[in-house]
């Protein structure tokens, strides 16, 4: 790595993290992956993020960037060699923006919802996740025109693919941790399209932890959420 360009990324097993290594991998940025306990923070990470104290950071020559959508967007100004994340005109970089932010916030925090919780909250939070996902399908008719038949399997991942995939990936999981459909290919064919062909890709499939793993933590992060209710 060129002496004034360095690279770092402060991370830990996280959707968000995830998606910033996707980001970087697809612009073919080489870094420096920092493994945060966050249960022991570093003095570095509360150091480049003491607002939040969380992960990811990205490091760029000893400047921090915080916040996962704000490090995409970074990223995708600040090289410019490689594919872009956005698009060039302004109003469909906007419109990808909003699309991005709905499923990183609304559509985010009703299944974060749904995986902590159980009975009637899970059962709104389950019920507020689909009808999320419906106003997102509806949406996506602008990017898609053609339906199905216009997703094509790309070699290269734009921002809205990389939090799409970050957060419905391992929808598999996230359905046997809850025991329904979340991706259905009736209800949301555009979204299972989309995702099915973006599973599919290799650096995808390079930074996806095994099902049994995955379905390990995410159970893990269940249990531990539900103690806390209950102590509560």
């Amino acid at each position: 790595m060129a002496e004034g360009n360095k690279v770092a990324l402060h991370g830990s097993w996280s959707l968000y993290t995830k998606r910033v290594e996707l980001a970087l991998k697809t612009k073919g940025i080489p870094f420096e992956f920092v493994e945060e306990d966050l249960k022991n923070k570093s003095p570095l990470l509360l150091k480049y993020n003491p607002v939040y104290k969380k992960v990811p950071v990205l490091v760029h020559n000893g400047k921090p960037i915080v916040e996962s959508l704000i490090i995409l967007e970074y990223i995708d100004e600040t090289w410019k060699t490689g594919p872009g994340l956005l698009p060039e005109d302004p109003y469909k970089r906007a419109r990808v923006r909003f699309w991005a932010s709905f499923v990183h916030q609304q559509v985010f925090e009703s299944l974060s919802l749904a995986c902590r919780s159980d009975g009637e909250v899970q059962e709104k939070a389950i019920k507020e996740l689909l009808e999320k996902l419906k106003t997102f399908e509806e949406g996506m008719k602008e990017f898609f025109p053609d339906g199905i038949a216009s997703i094509e399997r790309s070699k290269t991942l734009g921002l809205l693919d990389i939090v799409l995939c970050s957060v419905f990936g391992p929808h598999k999981v996230q359905e046997a941790l809850l025991g329904i459909k979340i991706i259905d290919p009736e209800k949301t064919p555009l979204i299972f399209s989309w995702v099915t062909a973006l599973t599919e890709l290799p650096l995808v499939k390079e930074l996806t932890p095994p099902h049994e793993k995955l379905l390990a933590i995410l159970q893990l992060f269940r249990n531990n959420a539900l103690k806390s209710g209950a102590a509560a």
